[in-house]
């Protein structure tokens, strides 16, 4: 076991045959559409899970310990942590994004989700949020953190600025984040 464990690599694989292990010996496996639409979804869950996690840890945990962090040791989050955590931050945000899209279209509910119809205007409000969020995410907060970051090189000025604003569009994600998850979770839970 501990084998297993010493690797991300392998334990990922061996949660992912534990999930195919249940599906088989506790759920039926129809291989049909809604299993499809089902598979689908939970990707999008796992995704969504990555992504917004991320985006808590950043804002919960990586920004308000920042200014505990003697100097000298910054390098280590700045040079190695943040740059590999933005890098499956911004993977997630996408990974989110396309998997929530194709469950909408597999269920036949994109069109009316997007265009906030009814009985879909719950989740076409999350989804607008999310699509949104991961704009954010790779057009605004992922490029002014190469710049903060010090991966593209900048004036000390402009390394600022990039920080405040990438910071800034964060904070204004993890705040887009609740009522994102409230509308994915009302559309089919009755909160809305």
């Amino acid at each position: 076991m501990a084998a297993i464990l010493q690797s991300l690599g392998r334990t990922v694989a061996a949660g992912a045959v534990l999930v195919i292990l249940l599906a088989l010996l506790v759920g039926k496996v129809p291989m049909d559409h809604a299993w499809g639409a089902f598979i689908v979804r939970w990707l999008h869950v796992v995704a969504g899970v990555m992504w917004i996690g991320l985006l808590w840890y950043f804002n919960f945990v990586q920004m308000p310990s920042m200014p505990k962090i003697p100097d000298e040791q910054k390098p280590a989050i700045g040079k190695v942590i943040a740059p590999e955590a933005l890098f499956w931050f911004r993977w997630a945000a996408l990974a989110t994004v396309i998997t929530g899209l194709v469950v909408a279209w597999m269920t036949g509910s994109l069109v009316a989700a997007l265009g906030l119809q009814r009985p879909f205007v719950a989740i076409g409000i999350g989804m607008w949020l999310a699509l949104v969020m991961a704009f954010n995410v790779w057009f605004i907060i992922w490029p002014n953190q190469k710049k903060a970051l010090g991966i593209v090189t900048v004036t000390p000025e402009e390394k600022t600025k990039a920080a405040r604003l990438a910071m800034l569009i964060s904070r204004t994600n993890t705040m887009l984040s609740l009522p994102m998850l409230y509308c994915m979770v009302a559309q089919s839970h009755g909160g809305l």
